[in-house]
């Protein structure tokens, strides 16, 4: 694959109709009748249908098949709290992504709003014209709070793209990893660089899936997640299992796995030496890994590594 180069990706979102994606009508409208159908009077009857029973809405509009990916741009990909205009041209891919493999339909919608309870009233009041919301790019821990009581107070599916996406895929991933390097998820040790909504959450359901937490290792940005620390919210004392700090680099002796979900450049080829034998690497911080492709399988022949870029191989 040709190398992607900073002006290749500006002309690609510049290049004609500016952005990624736009509304199709579905119904025809080139005949005066057509348009009376679509509109006054013909709109009434659909309307009137739903008026007298909700859930008619499904059968008459395209909610069912619509689905608001939001954000307010506070944790996007790799590059952090850059306000919800910078976060759009994501949040329009996710919605391509949606479109060209599950044919679902998505209004992108960029909230201005940190404050947690703005945020969620906000979703909650644009609620009825989607079928499904998906939560995007929202840092902790405030996606949290955000995605639990949004999951509890309306009645249609929510999703946290960071947090249930992330997790999922990278669990699915790692237990065939684990299962072509035959070991056992109970036995190996694990080295999480960051401690976000995605982060956590992967963490989270490897736990659930077998992993000790005592064979968890969590780094922030301050550090290893341990008891000593008295600065840790609730979603991070979950990890803070070990007596003592460790530096990072430290943390690789005889690593099994990495999971990397912070920011590009953190490890070193000398980290990924000292891993165990068949080491796991899931450098995943967009737009640059913790670590190259091409820099870690330099140094072991034995690896399997991914990243969360489109570009390199096992994305």
């Amino acid at each position: 694959m040709a190398k992607i180069r900073k002006q290749d990706a500006l002309d690609y979102h510049s290049m004609g109709k500016p952005g990624k994606i736009e509304v199709i009508p579905t119904k025809p409208y080139a005949t005066q009748r057509d348009l009376s159908l679509a509109y006054s009077p013909g709109v009434a009857e659909p309307c009137l249908r739903i008026a007298e029973n909700k859930e008619d809405v499904y059968k008459y509009t395209s909610k069912g098949n619509l689905v608001a990916v939001i954000s307010n741009g506070t944790a996007v990909l790799g590059l952090g709290d850059i306000g919800p205009e910078a976060s759009k041209p994501v949040m329009e891919g996710k919605g391509l992504l949606f479109k060209i493999f599950a044919d679902i339909d998505v209004f992108d919608i960029e909230v201005d709003a940190t404050d947690p309870e703005t945020f969620i009233q906000t979703v909650k009041a644009i609620a009825p014209t989607f079928g499904g919301i998906n939560l995007e790019d929202i840092k902790a821990p405030e996606a949290f709070e955000i995605e639990e009581r949004l999951k509890a107070e309306l009645d249609i599916p929510i999703m946290h793209d960071d947090q249930h996406g992330t997790a999922i895929i990278s669990s699915a991933a790692l237990l065939n990893a684990l299962e072509l390097a035959k070991k056992k998820i109970e036995k190996v040790k694990i080295v999480v660089s960051g401690a976000g909504a995605s982060a956590l959450s992967c963490a989270k359901l490897y736990h659930a899936l077998g992993a000790k937490l005592s064979n968890i290792y969590m780094f922030d940005s301050k550090g290893l997640i341990h008891k000593g620390r008295t600065d840790l919210d609730d979603t991070k004392k979950y990890f803070a299992n070990h007596k003592k700090d460790i530096a990072f680099e430290d943390a690789f002796k005889k690593a099994d796995v990495f999971l990397g979900l912070s920011r590009g450049g953190l490890v070193q080829k000398e980290m990924i030496k000292v891993m165990a034998k068949d080491p796991i690497v899931f450098a995943l911080a967009n737009p640059e890994p913790e670590i190259s492709y091409k820099d870690a399988t330099s140094v072991r022949e034995d690896i399997i590594m991914a990243t969360g870029r489109s570009d390199h191989p096992n994305k």
